[in-house]
């Protein structure tokens, strides 16, 4: 058959766009957009309506076990292959439907997206001899994709040519007024349209997360449920999952074994297909599960746990980005850690059966970063901090299976850090100022048992918060905990001296560490309760 023309849909500069405002309801109307213009499968899609303006295209729906139809139809002149890690591969039977698709989505998203780039790459191969694999990974993600992404056309914004106002959010020509916070603001047109679908998507998330119930998800991070009269947080979560890049290249790879590369491709496409959709089907299931975690927990009263007031009737939970293995969500900060172990448990249970391109099926697992911020703390920085701690948890997953080329299975893990105050660094050099070189902190952490040598997990670390809250020893001792939390960070023998003076009480158990820790807090030049003390205030278990 004639060559056909693979195009890679993409977005750059994303976390600028979704997150360069601190306005939650601007957030999620970015994110909305962002979906608009990339993924094919959500309502008002415009990347679905520009390729239907095509003609005769094929859009598979839910059976995603057919063989392409480009190749067997001649009628079809083009196709969407599969949508997952954010961006959407086509094919086109010629490469000016694919330049026309462009140029119509493009005019879109200008028109309707202002301030979101688009990132698009075309590529002619032959079908017949041709792997569509490696089509994608070298010649369009790796080469074409990577050059616009490494060297961006510069856009410099045509700003106010006569006496104009600035944006409170962008700092662009303002074009019109909203009200926000209580006052009418001055705001951009790309602030207008992510006002405009901040709406839209609380619609579909009430669908996926809210069951019809009667309880409505939250626009504003005043509405996650900050109490009155009291220090208020917000966590940002961030969760992305482990090798997930590598599972897809692997089940691609399995596809193309002792077969010519048309057949091969063919492989290839209803393989991406079905993966795309496992990986998405739980993410959003996980997020779900998440979501129903805290309606179940909202009392009679409108209390979460009984702990705290929910505003109004707003849910103290609010998912910004998800999508394939990607997700990004808000919370209350005193619920962040749980739900993000929630999370992390529920998309390793439902990808159990996920192909590994080895010929087995394995689960996925994820690593997620909570920062614990002061509710109206720069979200932009806030997202970064998560973004950050989310890689250190991942690092200690390639640490631990030696770059993931051990025996040892890899894990869901997480890491966290609660910002009293202003954020001075990045989480290295905080770290090392604030926790002696790390000494004082037993994070990132493993969200549960993996088997092997293992010194703590989330259960344990959570059983030894409990025990500082309701154990007898500690109970409504609160300035002894504090002082303890002090002497912690003397070193071990001043911690010793301590315990004794106080009659011997021993430390709750961590119970994968050996004894003489509950004497000395310390054990290998690692302080393991100065992190339980500090998340005390910042944990109200929620069935994890």
């Amino acid at each position: 058959m004639p060559n056909l023309t693979a195009t890679i849909v993409d977005t750059t500069g994303i976390q600028k766009y979704i997150f360069g405002s601190n306005r939650l309801k601007e957030n999620v109307g970015a994110s909305h957009l962002v979906k608009l213009a990339t993924d094919y499968q959500v309502k008002g899609s415009w990347l679905r309506e520009c390729f239907e303006s095509l003609g005769n295209v094929y859009i598979p729906e839910n059976n995603l076990d057919v063989d392409l139809i480009i190749t067997e139809d001649p009628s079809i002149i083009a196709e969407i292959v599969y949508a997952g890690g954010g961006n959407t591969v086509l094919l086109f039977r010629h490469e000016e439907n694919a330049k026309e698709f462009t140029r119509k989505l493009t005019k879109t998203v200008l028109q309707k997206a202002r301030g979101l780039n688009l990132a698009v790459a075309h590529h002619i191969f032959d079908w017949e001899t041709h792997k569509l694999l490696d089509v994608i990974a070298e010649n369009l993600i790796k080469t074409k994709l990577g050059k616009q992404k490494r060297n961006p056309l510069s856009s410099v914004p045509l700003l106010g040519l006569s006496v104009t106002a600035n944006c409170i959010s962008t700092g662009l020509v303002a074009v019109g007024s909203r009200e926000i916070d209580g006052t009418s603001r001055l705001v951009s047109e790309e602030v207008l349209a992510k006002l405009a679908n901040a709406e839209n998507s609380n619609k579909e998330l009430k669908q996926i997360i809210l069951d019809g119930n009667s309880f409505e998800v939250p626009y504003d991070v005043d509405d996650l449920g900050r109490s009155e009269q009291e220090s208020s947080y917000i966590a940002v979560v961030h969760i992305d999952g482990n090798q997930m890049g590598k599972r897809f290249e692997n089940v691609g790879k399995e596809q193309y074994e002792n077969k010519l590369p048309s057949e091969g491709n063919r492989d290839f496409v209803k393989a991406m297909r079905n993966l795309s959709r496992d990986v998405s089907f739980a993410t959003e299931t996980a997020l779900k599960l998440v979501g129903h975690l805290v309606v179940e927990s909202i009392d009679s009263e409108k209390k979460v746990k009984g702990k705290f007031q929910i505003k109004q009737n707003f849910i103290p939970f609010r998912p910004i980005i998800y999508g394939g293995d990607d997700v990004t969500f808000v919370c209350d900060g005193r619920i962040g850690l749980s739900l993000a172990v929630k999370f992390l448990k529920e998309f390793e249970r439902l990808t159990e059966n996920l192909p590994d391109g080895q010929g087995k099926k394995s689960k996925a697992t994820a690593c997620a970063g909570i920062a614990i911020v002061k509710t109206h703390y720069p979200f932009a920085r806030a997202y970064e901090l998560s973004e950050a701690l989310c890689s250190k948890a991942k690092k200690l997953v390639r640490d631990e299976t030696d770059n993931y080329s051990s025996r040892n299975p890899i894990f869901s893990a997480l890491d966290w850090h609660i910002a009293a105050s202003g954020l001075l660094g990045d989480i290295d050099e905080i770290r090392s100022r604030e926790y002696q070189d790390s000494m004082l902190t037993i994070r990132p952490m493993r969200s549960h048992e993996y088997g092997g040598k293992i010194k703590v997990i989330w259960q344990d670390f959570t059983n030894v918060i409990q025990c500082f809250k309701e154990g007898k020893e500690w109970k409504d001792k609160h300035n002894k905990v504090m002082a303890l939390r002090e002497i912690l960070t003397q070193g071990e023998d001043a911690t010793k001296k301590f315990l004794e003076i106080y009659g011997k009480e021993l430390l709750p158990e961590f119970p994968r560490v050996e004894s003489t820790l509950r004497e000395k807090g310390w054990l290998n030049s690692k302080c393991y309760y100065f992190d339980a003390i500090e998340a005390m205030d910042f944990y109200i278990p929620m069935g994890e």
